[in-house]
């Protein structure tokens, strides 16, 4: 009995020598392959090693290396090389991007990838060394693989190779683990996956290769939309729609606005963290927060953002949907039916307008903003270029030009609508000598020889949160100057301003610990135990991301603070009670009527109440009161913000407005 088990292990390791001597390009590239999803996921979400995404992970890899074995060994060398490049590729893209959006790349993004040419100096300035280390694995092969390949090698492999079977047997190998994958896989895993919300959850749990496969699905299935969901789809939307209890009610504010005209200020950047700050008695954004007393403030509001950021700001806004699942809305489905805001008004006589100092290319806004019910629009080529901020005309400019044109179009409209885009305050925060914003600390040392001396600890210079800082500041400056003006025009008495942040700034969590917990006094980073010191936590930073929502007209008609948890898409049915306008499909609410009952969702399926926020992708929650949650009610929430995500894809992806709108019971 002991011969044979020596026998057997003897047997097994001359076979795993051959196997290795004569598959030496396939297992490299096996390795490499493996070790760059690895990284990227280190570098990304900080999961360097999962045994569940790895099983994935090999499963993929071994699917993809099988194929090699159906070309002629000496082209095995150049398939091997292909795909490492392509998931160096794919790896690098993604860590650049997941920098700036805390998000992975969609197949659906490939299409937009012109806006490079607009963002090419924020793409630059967040990219890091440590991004290009995925362009050593082909390297690396190809190294090593010429060495292996330089000799009789390939000859000796031609001779010996079964490349049917090897095939066959990697095909097989890769199967098991793929059943392993299936067989551990929970609903909740079942359901993220086939839903594409939660981007990180995805390469979390199934890795890079599976995400972009599962990604490239989820795009493709709008074009064979008859083949996949829409019957479905359609008995859903039309169910949903006729079914909700969103009756519309009347509070304090309803028709208090009617004919009034409408102009959204969309604020680039700009968080509400902003108006809490000052340097040497200065606040960072002054004029931001004087609006907020004059008018209407709503202090607890998120933009509700995924991949297509600032463009989603705006669809959201506009439609009271959500974005799409995959890609973006303004690049892959411009061509659906939209009940926007823009064409409501136009349907109730009103001119409606875009305008900003951009390419009106960029987010493919020349034919998404047509789609919206905008009659005109004014970009770039309607301003002279003659100062420069960041990525364009400054702000102060822009606003400069535009101001002549708005009381023009007051002239010549009975009544108007408008959305103002700036640009200034846009990524990559860089210096710009237009920032005049001193965030020095200025304190006194006392020397041995008993002299007094003043120092300056500027701590945040050329930090992004301090170029963050200044580009903010010098945004609201220009803010100052418009409103100013608008102030002591004749025009625009009746006419309500809409100013909101389109979204946070996307700095990273560890530039906020260094502007929190930084103490100039010492010169050091307070620690846990100190006086004054914040423990800024991954939730701490999610809640911080909230931005400025106010609404202000120049006969101040609305006032008071308010922190009613709010979204972006509960613009719409907000303003539209005052103004006695509404769509049939707004999935948001008048905060006037929900008021603290509001849930805010996001497109990642995390969501937000007075009394909770839930992560989805860590299965977890923080309260937000003192008091006891209990899991039906994190249930409840979790099937509400479901379905509406849901619901809200759909419309988009299968054009349920125009196929089935006519199904819907309107008010």
């Amino acid at each position: 009995m002991k011969d044979k088990i020596q026998a057997f292990f003897c047997y097994l390791k001359e076979n795993i020598i051959k196997y290795i001597s004569t598959n030496k390009l396939f297992i490299m590239f096996v390795l490499l392959a493996l070790l760059n999803n690895l990284f990227l996921r280190n570098y990304t979400i900080d999961n360097f090693f999962a045994i569940k995404t790895l099983i994935v992970d090999v499963a993929c890899v071994l699917l993809i290396g099988s194929f090699a074995y159906l070309f002629k060994v000496k082209n095995q060398f150049k398939y091997f090389s292909f795909w490492l490049w392509v998931l160096a590729i794919l790896a690098m893209i993604n860590s650049i991007y997941y920098s700036f959006y805390q998000n992975f790349v969609s197949v659906g993004l490939i299409s937009s990838i012109g806006q490079l040419e607009t963002v090419g100096d924020s793409v630059l300035d967040k990219l890091e060394l440590a991004q290009l280390i995925y362009i050593i694995f082909p390297l690396i092969f190809y190294y090593f693989g010429k060495k292996i390949t330089s000799g009789n090698y390939l000859n000796f492999i031609a001779k010996i190779e079964k490349r049917k079977k090897m095939f066959v047997s990697t095909i097989l190998i890769s199967s098991i683990f793929f059943a392993v994958t299936l067989v551990t896989m929970s609903s909740t895993d079942y359901s993220r996956l086939t839903k594409q919300w939660n981007r990180q959850y995805i390469v979390e749990r199934f890795g890079l290769i599976m995400y972009h496969v599962n990604d490239l699905v989820q795009t493709l299935t709008p074009k064979f939309s008859s083949l996949f969901g829409y019957e479905e789809a359609a008995q859903e939307f039309v169910e949903f729609y006729n079914s909700s209890n969103d009756q519309k009610k009347s509070n304090q504010y309803t028709n208090k606005l009617e004919n009034y005209n409408v102009v959204f200020i969309h604020m680039e950047s700009m968080q509400k963290f902003l108006m809490d700050l000052s340097f040497n008695g200065e606040d960072v954004v002054p004029n931001v927060k004087k609006l907020a007393s004059e008018g209407m403030f709503f202090n607890n509001f998120y933009s509700q953002v995924s991949t297509g950021t600032s463009s989603d700001t705006e669809f959201t806004l506009n439609n009271s949907l959500m974005p799409v699942q995959s890609g973006t809305v303004f690049v892959s489905y411009y061509n659906r039916k939209y009940v926007a805001i823009p064409k409501i008004l136009s349907e109730k006589g009103y001119y409606t307008f875009s305008t900003h100092a951009n390419n009106m290319t960029m987010w493919n806004r020349s034919k998404m903003h047509p789609s919206l019910g905008y009659q005109d629009m004014f970009f770039k080529e309607s301003y002279k270029i003659d100062e420069e901020v960041g990525l364009g005309l400054s702000d102060k400019s822009f606003f400069k030009q535009l101001l002549p044109k708005l009381e023009k179009i007051e002239d010549e409209h009975e009544k108007y609508m408008g959305t103002i885009i700036t640009l200034s305050n846009h990524s990559p925060f860089g210096y710009n000598e237009l920032f005049d914003y001193d965030l020095s600390y200025k304190k006194t040392q006392t020397n041995e020889d008993g002299t007094v001396e003043e120092i300056t600890d500027d701590y945040l210079n050329d930090t992004k949160m301090g170029n963050y800082i200044k580009s903010a500041h010098y945004a609201d400056e220009a803010l100052g100057e418009f409103i100013s003006y608008i102030k002591n025009s004749s025009h625009f008495n009746k006419t309500l301003f809409v100013f909101y942040g389109d979204h946070d700034a996307k700095l990273a969590k560890s530039e906020f610990d260094y502007l929190y917990n930084y103490d100039p006094e010492t010169s050091k980073m307070k620690e846990e135990g100190d006086e004054g010191y914040i423990d800024y936590d991954y939730y701490k930073n999610e809640l911080n991301r909230k931005v400025p929502l106010i609404l202000w007209t120049k006969n101040n008609i609305l006032k008071g603070e308010y922190d009613y948890p709010m979204g972006m898409i509960d613009i719409l049915p907000t303003v539209g009670n005052m103004m006695n306008f509404s769509s049939s499909y707004q999935l948001g609410h008048d905060i006037f009527d929900i008021k603290n009952n509001n849930v805010v969702i996001f497109p990642n399926a995390n969501f937000l109440t007075e009394k909770v926020y839930y992560n989805d992708s860590k299965e977890e929650y923080i309260p937000l009161k003192d008091e006891p949650i209990d899991k039906d009610y994190i249930d409840k929430l979790k099937e509400y913000t479901s379905k509406r995500l849901d619901i809200s894809n759909n419309i988009i992806v299968y054009d349920l407005i125009a196929k089935n709108g006519d199904q819907i019971k309107k008010e």
